[in-house]
């Protein structure tokens, strides 16, 4: 049963996600391609992951948001590939109402996480290259595990707010959700009460929000390259921007491409953009952050080859 009858209002008891394709083969096409996707992303979060917890060099303020970084694009990934590849497999579409809900919450409790740990990033590097000398003061053992937990907490509690606030809204349009997971603006769109208008202004104040973190990277990183242009060595420019580009890419990444995904204007039929688009903001960061961190950074380079190293010597 899609719909029940409680207390004279119709409820949904699932949705329907929106599928790649019809087409039996190319369902196991996107099941294939989903799950190396989403193999690559487990792999390089948890090996750098991995390198900062067995490596001492890698204890240090940046590194351990580093982790705790690479911990949330994990439960992002998890989130949405899973059981869209599930319903690739078995050829169906649906997904509980609980199960909805769950994705709703984990992914925007991720997503601003996410956000709110990059900023953190930004200000240790701001911290480390304009003011070394009050580095190890201000960015202690205490203040770095205060930080982190605020950004895991502040993000519970907002997404909680967020979840229950879309949740509570009556759907009466349709059970079709046009996007392969749960996101709150498709959800929107079936509710049937101009209630939702408070969701909306909800999401409203979040890309404020958002907006004045980016925009707070944004001047923190202008100071970041003044200081770095001002050192003498060539080396020790070379050093600072490796430790900077990398954070700054991930953070254009996500601020450009989650922007790109609730801005644009939403159509009221399923569509081909609308799953590139899903899968622009809610696939290609977990996947690509690993990749970009490694690139650039000679400390996580040099910590991965010895992870990999010592694998290999002890299997043998």
């Amino acid at each position: 049963m899609l719909r029940k009858k409680m207390s004279n209002r119709t409820t949904l008891t699932e949705f329907l996600l929106l599928g790649f394709s019809d087409i039996r083969e190319l369902q196991i096409l996107h099941f294939v391609v989903f799950l190396m996707i989403y193999l690559a992303a487990l792999l390089g979060n948890l090996l750098i992951i991995s390198a900062v917890v067995l490596d001492h060099h890698l204890h240090t303020p940046m590194y351990f948001f580093l982790a705790n970084l690479s911990i949330i694009e994990l439960g992002s990934i998890s989130v949405t590939i899973p059981k869209s590849m599930a319903n690739s497999l078995i050829n169906t579409r649906v997904i509980s109402y609980s199960g909805c809900v769950t994705q709703v919450f984990l992914f925007f409790l991720f997503t601003a996480a996410d956000l709110a740990l990059l900023t953190v990033m930004a200000y240790d590097r701001h911290v480390a290259i304009c003011q070394p000398l009050h580095y190890e003061r201000v960015m202690n053992r205490r203040a770095c595990v205060q930080m982190a937990a605020s950004a895991w907490i502040t993000s519970i509690v907002y997404s909680a707010l967020h979840t229950g606030n879309t949740f509570r809204l009556p759907f009466c349009q349709s059970n079709v959700i046009n996007q392969f997971f749960c996101e709150i603006p498709q959800l929107l769109k079936l509710t049937c009460s101009d209630s939702y208008l408070s969701e909306v202004g909800a999401i409203a104040f979040s890309f404020f929000l958002g907006f004045n973190c980016f925009v707070f990277i944004i001047v923190s990183y202008v100071q970041i390259f003044k200081a770095v242009l001002r050192i003498p060595s060539e080396q020790g420019q070379r050093k600072a921007f490796s430790t900077c580009l990398p954070h700054l890419t991930v953070v254009s990444l996500l601020i450009f491409t989650a922007s790109f995904a609730y801005l644009k204007p939403t159509s009221s039929s399923a569509s081909g953009l609308d799953l590139m688009v899903g899968v622009l903001y809610s696939v290609v960061p977990p996947m690509m952050n690993p990749i970009i961190y490694s690139m650039r950074n000679k400390e996580i380079k040099t910590a991965l080859k010895k992870l990999i190293v010592w694998r290999l010597f002890t299997k043998n």
